[in-house]
């Protein structure tokens, strides 16, 4: 990813009106690290996870969603926060010390004001190619 603000994302970002249909967005890479899975009630650790047959604590869904929006704004830049939708279904839990990857095809395109509306096909997965999270993005460019 080419960027000139000191490794920050450009602000206009990298998808621009000229992109195509099928170009495929580079994701990012991240650990669902038990520090950063903590919660209210539990703090970093589920008590209940074994006792339920979980091999792991798991991440809340909030997480990969986070994964996916920072990808999104890598992307579409400052066009992320404005009159943008994201929607994701969560199908597959993430465990602890997983690995998990962002992934994102841009799978169409139509015209609006003076650039586009681009949707984009986004999802997660871990190391083995599980999917855990899918959906799609709205963004609009150029408008």
């Amino acid at each position: 990813m080419n960027s000139s603000n000191n490794g920050a994302p450009q602000p206009e970002g990298l998808i621009t009106p000229d992109t195509p249909v099928g170009h495929t967005l580079t994701g990012v890479k991240k650990k669902a690290a038990i520090q950063l899975m903590g919660s209210r009630l539990w703090g970093r650790f589920n008590p209940y996870a074994a006792e339920t047959g979980l091999k792991a604590p798991i991440q809340t869904g909030e997480m990969s969603s986070a994964y996916l929006a920072e990808m999104c704004v890598n992307h579409f830049g400052r066009n992320f926060f404005t009159n943008a939708r994201m929607v994701c279904k969560y199908i597959a839990s993430t465990e602890a010390n997983e690995v998990i990857t962002t992934h994102g095809v841009v799978s169409e395109k139509k015209p609006k004001g003076n650039g586009f509306r681009f949707t984009v096909d986004i999802w997660t997965d871990n190391e083995a190619g599980e999917k855990k999270t899918v959906g799609w993005v709205e963004v609009d460019v150029g408008v």
